[in-house]
């Protein structure tokens, strides 16, 4: 696992050596156990590396026999071993690592390369005869890859962060994605909150050449449901889930892995058995995971390391997230990630995780909706819709929000299993313009499951949005901000392809979520965490923020003179009081516009000096 950084411009190779170094330096927590940079007239790569495979021999920028390709690369190739395999009659191997496989890969297979690769990148690759840079990102998004476009200069990287140490680069607020923002609670767009700083999609390369990019899609989200004997299906996710974790242990340092109580971590826990897992939790019982965690690891032999957090600890480490996080986000669980991976970084360097289950699998209680009210859905829908459009107009109240939900089309009204604030109410929030509209994001995605049942329509949006944009963006940049590896063996192609064939019974029934997965993982975990309800990285924030001194700050920074530039500042004030005095939960807004305020003062105001 890496950092990497890189430019095209007309710069001298001095200037350029200069910069580059400056450039990696910002994202030095992505790989402090060396770097290395390739400059040329042309182009300045940077690598920051840490170390996990080929200790000796992994060290990049790295070449072909010829030397006239170079890789920088940050991530995986879990299936090197056979690619090398491939290649090795045709091309030389100089490493045992999985970089090398990406030189003479693209050799041989240009820009069929992605097609071929099991794993998580982002690399660059560049190629001297043809003076081509060649980019791509993985499959679902786990590595991360920034671009940034102004004329005659062409900047990538791992994190935004390293643009702010090009000397021409402009640091400029992209007001008009705050709007979406807020009822996403994280970044929903390609563009971010950087004025011409653009992510790269995931299953999608970029080559640039002669000023100009050009980006192609090589890999495709798609669901092709089967029907099949229950035994076989189960038969099936246990075989991929086995051999998916068995490619997330290869390394040449110790594995650990995260465990919470629920069926995910417990599930890749029981079958990787590491030496240690690590969990966080909290004193208040209601939010403390660490006992069900310490259950299963007793069961299996294994050691379990277990942290409190305190709200004074939770409150302090905030700037520093957001500052690691890059763009705004409201999503509680970074920081409790970001405490279970500094707790892991004291022994390991890799560690697997359970994300993206609850996507490809259906794992998330809004799914349970589209069976337990089918009697709901026998009454026409022009009824449904006119009660959806009465029920709007009126204030929130017990039930409301079911009317309206169940009388609007899913394309209308759908953007993910954790919607904050409605267009609507965005009008009454916003100060700036607020033009891009929910459905203009969603529709792309939901053209490709037009033909789908509402269970896999909801399961694009949440993979496309939810996963890849706020749960894996959180997991690279916790992980890294602490200089570790996360490994995701649920986040698989292969694992996706299996799932990718479930039906409804095998995802969804009245009683349960996840029921094909769960009946996998009940063969291999040893407690009852296979049938646990789902509870993430639950905390308790919501109690916190009706004592004094979290009201107080959260109020402070409402009524700042910045917060006036974008927000009504008395509607969010009376969002905040209407929490404190538990009249409405309104927490999750709260902490939305908190959260984007923030990480404003840290980029824009403080220039991340406090971080």
């Amino acid at each position: 696992m890496c950092g990497i950084v890189g430019f095209i411009d007309k710069k001298n190779k001095a200037e350029k050596e200069t910069i580059i170094k400056k450039m990696a330096d910002r994202i030095k927590h992505r790989g402090p156990d060396g770097e290395g940079y390739y400059v040329d007239s042309c182009i300045a790569l940077g690598h920051r590396r840490l170390s996990i495979i080929d200790l000796d021999m992994g060290s990049q920028p790295m070449f072909n026999e010829t030397e006239d390709v170079v890789v920088i690369f940050n991530g995986e190739i879990y299936n090197y071993l056979e690619l090398k395999e491939e290649l090795k009659n045709k091309h030389t191997f100089k490493t045992n690592s999985d970089t090398e496989v990406l030189v003479h890969g693209y050799e041989e297979w240009k820009n069929d390369l992605p097609k071929k690769l099991r794993g998580m990148f982002a690399f660059a690759i560049w190629d001297k005869k043809e003076k081509t840079l060649f980019c791509a990102r993985d499959h679902f998004g786990i590595k991360p890859f920034y671009y940034y476009q102004q004329d005659e200069t062409f900047l990538f990287a791992s994190e935004i962060k390293s643009f702010l140490e090009y000397p021409n680069f402009k640091k400029e607020l992209n007001v008009d994605i705050l709007g979406p923002y807020l009822s996403f609670s994280f970044t929903p767009t390609t563009e971010t909150f950087f004025k011409n700083v653009f992510r790269l999609d995931p299953g999608c390369f970029l080559v640039y050449k002669d000023g100009n990019v050009k980006i192609e899609r090589y890999y495709q989200i798609e669901f092709h449901p089967v029907e099949q004997n229950f035994s076989d299906t189960i038969e099936e996710i246990s075989k991929c889930m086995e051999e998916s974790v068995s490619y997330h242990m290869l390394s040449d340092v110790e594995v650990g892995s995260f465990l919470s109580s629920g069926i995910d971590s417990s599930y890749i826990v029981s079958l990787a058995k590491p030496d240690k897992t690590y969990t966080v939790g909290y004193d208040n019982p209601k939010y403390d995971e660490t006992l069900y965690a310490k259950d299963l690891a007793e069961k299996l032999h294994i050691k379990n390391i277990n942290k409190k957090i305190t709200k004074e600890e939770y409150l302090k480490i905030i700037p520093k997230v957001l500052y690691h996080m890059d763009e705004p986000s409201s999503d509680p669980a970074s920081i409790m990630l970001y405490f279970v991976s500094q707790l892991a970084s004291l022994d390991v360097k890799v560690v697997l995780s359970g994300e993206g289950a609850d996507e490809f699998f259906g794992g998330y209680n809004n799914y349970r909706e589209e069976v337990d009210l089918k009697w709901y859905n026998k009454i026409p829908y022009p009824l449904r819709h006119m009660a959806a459009l009465f029920f709007k107009l009126l204030p929130e109240f017990s039930g409301r929000n079911f009317v309206v939900r169940r009388g609007t089309k899913l394309e209308n009204d759908y953007i993910g299993v954790n919607k904050v604030f409605s267009e609507r109410e965005r009008k009454k929030v916003l100060k700036v313009s607020d033009t891009i509209e929910n459905k203009s994001l969603t529709a792309p995605i939901f053209k490709t499951v037009r033909d789908k049942d509402n269970i896999i329509k909801k399961q694009a949006i949440d993979i496309h949005f939810w996963l890849i944009k706020d749960i894996l963006q959180k997991a690279d940049r916790m992980t890294m901000a602490n200089s570790i590896e996360g490994r995701v063996p649920f986040i698989d192609k292969e694992v996706f392809r299996v799932a990718s064939h479930l039906t409804e019974n095998d995802k969804v029934t009245k009683e349960n979520t996840k029921v094909a997965l769960r009946a996998a993982a009940k063969r291999v975990i040893p407690n009852a965490s296979y049938k646990k309800k789902k509870l993430g990285f639950p905390v308790p924030l919501r109690e916190w923020l009706r004592e004094d001194d979290v009201y107080n700050e959260v109020k402070t920074t409402f009524t700042s003179d910045y917060a006036g530039k974008f927000f009504n500042q008395k509607y969010i004030i009376k969002l905040l009081d209407l929490h404190k005095k538990k009249k409405k939960d309104t927490y999750k807004k709260v902490w939305t516009i908190y959260s984007f305020l923030k990480w404003y003062e840290i980029f824009f105001i403080n220039e991340e000096e406090n971080v």
